[in-house]
């Protein structure tokens, strides 16, 4: 397995972003479910779990954050330095809220789906300034 793009020039460069179909919740329970879930935090106060928007109606689990779950495609390294940073400040910069998941390969944002647009304005135009 290769580790990764650390340079942060070729990481802003090939950002790539994506955006996974569906719409995704973040969900608190207080044990990890018996079911497959797109995302499985364990803090102290509980388990969060972000799944498809239709998966928690059809559990009745309570939800305030509707997200669309974009995926930077550039294989970043997990000891990258000033990816969050750059996208982020990208984001905020458009006060677009962001949520990250960080994976062994990519780095997964989730942000309101009435965004999402913006968002990917926002990360295609960062890509093309570098």
């Amino acid at each position: 397995m290769t580790s990764g793009e650390s340079d942060l020039a070729r990481l802003l460069a090939g950002l790539d972003p994506v955006v996974r179909p569906g719409s995704f919740v973040f969900v608190t329970l207080a044990e990890p479910p018996a079911m497959r879930v797109d995302a499985l935090v364990v803090e102290d106060e509980g388990v969060t779990v972000v799944v498809r928007r239709e998966v928690a109606d059809a559990h009745g689990w309570p939800y305030a954050f509707v997200a669309a779950w974009v995926t930077l495609r550039v294989h970043s390294a997990l000891e990258a330095v000033g990816l969050t940073a750059a996208f982020a400040a990208a984001l905020a910069e458009r006060q677009i809220p962001c949520n990250v998941l960080a994976g062994t390969f990519h780095d997964h944002l989730l942000v309101p789906t009435d965004r999402v647009d913006d968002a990917l304005s926002a990360l295609r135009q960062l890509a093309a300034s570098t």
